[in-house]
């Protein structure tokens, strides 16, 4: 599939904004607390997926009421579903100068009804010409995603039978629909009754 950056400039792409607030001193510390055991652009975008991935749970797997959406309170209150965890990953990676972009997959029950949508991450590292997407959502039983920048290791492939599709657009900054839901969301299962079911 080819990805489409929804705005031109690749600096778009290492912005802050109210969710992705890589400027934040948690996000910065995080930042400065990986790099340090990595001394190049792949080695560092890996150490911050798999930081994200597995030391922050997706609030479902734990049965976590809270509802995060800004970067920094991913990081501090350690919980988020996968769009929130997507951006705590954004911020990671534009905070070491990596652009970063928000992206998102349609999937749904087996029958094809039940729409919701994923959210994930593209990493342009320095030197290659393309964006790949990741993952951060967690791993479980059934789920194995992985960083990588040849062939993607996502925690789900689309299935266009199911009514399943992958957007292409590559996003500066979270959807509205999705930052949307995030932000009127008391709890979870007010959140679970009201997430986006497409773009």
């Amino acid at each position: 599939m080819r990805l489409i950056q929804r705005n031109p400039e690749l600096s778009a792409y290492l912005a802050a904004d109210e969710a992705i607030d890589h400027e934040h001193e948690l996000i910065r510390e995080t930042a400065a607390r990986l790099r340090s055991a990595y001394t190049d652009a792949y080695s560092y975008a890996r150490a911050a997926y798999e930081f994200v991935r597995d030391t922050i749970p997706h609030s479902y797997d734990v049965d976590d009421p809270r509802v995060t959406w800004r970067a920094s309170d991913v990081l501090g209150q350690r919980t988020g579903i996968c769009y929130a965890k997507a951006h705590a990953l954004t911020a990671l990676l534009r905070a070491e100068s990596i652009p970063a972009a928000l992206c998102y997959q349609r999937l749904a029950a087996d029958d094809g009804t039940d729409s919701v949508l994923h959210g994930l991450v593209a990493v342009r590292l320095p030197g290659r010409g393309r964006w790949a997407r990741q993952d951060p959502r967690g791993n479980k039983p059934g789920i194995d995603a992985q960083f990588s920048l040849e062939r993607e290791r996502l925690a789900w492939t689309v299935r266009p039978e199911c009514n399943e599709m992958d957007y292409p657009v590559l996003y500066d900054a979270p959807h509205p629909v999705v930052l949307s839901a995030l932000r009127a969301a008391p709890d979870r299962s007010h959140l679970w009754r009201t997430l986006p079911t497409a773009l």
